[in-house]
C-alpha cells in the first residue's frame, strides 16, 4: 500500500538576499539550520503534459529524505496529497493506475528535470517541536525534449509541520511580506518550469492548446454544459481516491454519474437525447459497478445502528456474527472487480466520450434560449411528475404497490433536485429553494427505501440462520421496528409535501 501524506505549503519569490530572520513570528523560539539537501528530480507527463493541467505531479526524486517516486494530487489551494512509492527504474504500478483517468491510453514521458539545492531551516517552539520547514531551494530546471530549454531561479517554500495549525503560516507569510518578499506566481516548480522552459522552445515544436476558461453563462445550453462540466470534473477529481478506497469516494463518484444522467434526461430540449441517451446508458453502467459495495455498505450502517437499539434481551443467537459475516462477504472480491472496472477501456472509452461532449457539445435549437424560459420549463416539468408520483403514493394501499410508488417519486425528486442545481445559478433564490426541499423530500423517502431493503436483507439473514439451526426471533423483533419506521414515512408524507408545495418554490 503506498504512503500517503497531506502536504500544505505555501511558495514564495526569492532573491539572492535569500531567507529573511524568522525569528520574530509568533510561537517560534528558534530557527534551526538543517544544512543543504541535493534534489535531483524527473518529473512525467504525457506529451500534450495532461497532468500538468490537472495540477497533478509526478517524479522520481533521488537525494534528501524522502527519495521515491511521488504522486502529487490537489485536495485544495495550497493542499495536496503526495502518495510515495519507493524508487525504481519505472513508474510504480500502483501511482500509474491513480493517473489512469487522466493519462488514458498515452504513454508517460520523463517531461522536466529539477535539480534543487536545498537549504532547510526547522522553525520550532518552545518544547523544541517542529512547526513549519522553511527552505530556500536554488533550482536549475531542464526540460527533456523539445530543445532543452533551461530555465533557473530561487525560491521559499515553507510546509506545514504534520497536523500542524494551517493559521501558523498566516504568521510566517505576514513576516516574510514585511521582509519585502511575495507569493510565488507559479503553484508548484513544475509549473514555473514547464512555463519557462516553454517560452524557449523552437517554435516548430508544437503543442495542443488546452482549451479556452469557460464564459459566464448567458444562455440555457451554458448553464446546462456549466453543470455538465462541473460533473465530469468530479468524476475525473474522484477516480484516484476511489482507487485509494478514501472514505465516501465512491458514493461520491455515484452521484456526480446520477447527476450527469439526471441532466441529460431533464434538459433534453437543449441537449440532443440521441446523443447524450447512450452516454447515460455507459454512467448507468459505471453507477451500478460503484454500487456493488457501496449498498451492501449502507444497509451494514442501517442494521448495526437497528441492532443497538434493542435492548439485550431481545438479542438472542450469533446475529452480530451472522451480520459481519454478511457485511464483509465478497468486499475483497468487489474492490478488485471495481479495480479493473475503472482500469477497463469501457470506462476510459466513457471518459473520452465525456471529454468530447464538453468540447462539441450536441446543441438544440433550445439551448440558445433564455435560462429563465428554457430552464424553468425543464424545472417545473420535472416538479410536476414529482407531484404525479407522491399522489400517486400516497393514494396506493400500503404494501408493495406504495413502496414502489414512493421509490419511484424519490427517484424523481432526485432528478428535480439536480434539475434545480443546475437552473440555480440563473434562476436564483427559487431554483435554490426547490434544490433544497427537493433535497428534504429525498432524505425523507430515502427513508421509506432503506427500511425496504433493511426487510429484504433480514428476510434473507434470517432464512440462512433457521437453515443453520440459529435463533431467528431478534430478526422477527428488527423486521416489525423497519415496518413501523416505513409506516412513520408514510404518514408523515401528506404534511410533508403540503409544506413543500405551501413554501412555492415551484412558481413561475
Amino acid at each position: 500500500m503506498a504512503d500517503t501524506k497531506r502536504e500544505i505549503e505555501r511558495k514564495y519569490e526569492s532573491d539572492e538576499s535569500g531567507l529573511p530572520d524568522l525569528t520574530g513570528v509568533a510561537g517560534v523560539r528558534a530557527v534551526i539550520d538543517k544544512g543543504v539537501a541535493n534534489l535531483d528530480a524527473v518529473y512525467y507527463d504525457t506529451a500534450d503534459e495532461r497532468l500538468a493541467k490537472a495540477s497533478m505531479t509526478l517524479r522520481r526524486r533521488t537525494g534528501g529524505s524522502d527519495a521515491g517516486w511521488h504522486l502529487k494530487v490537489p485536495v485544495a489551494p495550497g493542499v495536496r496529497d503526495e502518495i510515495r512509492e519507493p524508487l525504481s527504474d519505472t513508474v510504480p504500478r500502483t501511482l500509474a493506475g491513480l493517473v489512469r483517468s487522466r493519462v488514458r491510453e498515452a504513454e508517460l514521458l520523463p517531461v522536466v528535470r529539477l535539480r534543487s539545492d536545498r537549504d532547510v531551516r526547522h522553525l520550532v517552539d518552545a518544547d523544541g517541536t517542529l512547526l513549519a520547514e522553511v527552505s530556500v531551494d536554488a533550482v536549475h530546471a531542464e526540460r527533456l525534449a523539445d530543445g532543452g530549454a533551461t530555465a533557473q531561479w530561487t525560491e521559499i517554500e515553507v510546509e506545514l509541520a504534520d497536523d500542524g495549525d494551517p493559521a501558523f503560516l498566516d504568521k510566517v507569510e505576514k513576516r516574510l511580506r514585511k521582509a519585502g518578499v511575495r507569493p510565488s506566481s507559479s503553484a508548484s516548480k513544475l509549473a514555473r518550469a514547464l512555463a519557462e522552459t516553454a517560452s524557449k522552445q523552437p517554435k516548430k515544436a508544437k503543442k495542443r492548446k488546452a482549451p479556452p476558461a469557460p464564459e459566464e453563462p448567458r444562455t440555457a445550453g451554458d448553464h446546462v454544459l456549466a453543470y455538465v462540466r462541473e460533473q465530469r470534473d468530479a468524476i475525473l477529481e474522484l477516480d484516484p481516491a476511489v482507487r485509494q478506497d478514501a472514505y465516501d469516494s465512491v458514493h461520491r463518484m455515484r452521484v456526480a454519474t446520477r447527476r450527469l444522467r439526471s441532466t441529460f434526461r431533464s434538459y433534453g430540449k437543449v441537449l440532443d437525447r440521441t446523443v447524450t441517451d447512450p452516454v447515460g446508458d455507459e454512467l448507468k453502467w459505471l453507477a451500478s459497478e460503484l454500487g456493488v459495495d457501496r449498498d451492501r455498505e449502507v444497509m451494514t450502517e442501517r442494521l448495526t445502528a437497528v441492532l443497538a437499539e434493542l435492548p439485550r434481551t431481545l438479542v438472542s443467537g450469533p446475529i452480530r456474527t451472522r451480520m459481519r459475516t454478511w457485511a464483509n462477504a465478497r468486499r475483497g472480491g468487489s474492490r478488485r472487480r471495481l479495480i479493473g472496472v475503472l482500469d477497463s477501456k469501457r470506462y476510459l472509452a466513457l471518459l473520452d466520450t465525456l471529454d468530447g461532449l464538453v468540447a462539441e457539445p450536441p446543441l438544440l435549437p433550445d439551448a440558445a434560449g433564455t435560462p429563465e424560459k428554457v430552464i424553468g420549463k425543464a424545472v417545473r416539468k420535472d416538479f410536476e411528475k414529482v407531484s404525479a408520483l407522491v399522489a400517486e403514493a400516497i393514494d396506493a394501499p400500503p404494501g408493495a404497490d406504495r413502496d414502489l410508488a414512493l421509490h419511484e417519486a424519490r427517484k424523481k425528486a432526485k432528478r428535480t433536485r439536480y434539475a434545480a442545481e443546475t437552473a440555480s445559478p440563473a434562476l436564483g433564490a427559487p431554483a435554490r429553494g426547490l434544490a433544497k426541499s427537493m433535497k428534504s423530500l429525498t432524505s425523507l423517502l430515502g427513508e421509506h427505501q432503506d427500511s425496504v431493503m433493511v426487510r429484504e436483507t433480514l428476510r434473507e439473514l434470517s432464512a440462512v440462520a433457521h437453515a443453520a439451526g440459529e435463533n431467528s426471533f431478534t430478526y422477527g423483533v428488527l423486521y416489525g421496528r423497519e415496518e413501523q419506521r416505513a409506516a412513520a414515512v408514510e404518514a408523515a408524507l401528506p404534511e410533508a409535501w403540503q409544506a413543500i408545495v405551501a413554501e412555492g418554490s415551484v412558481q413561475g
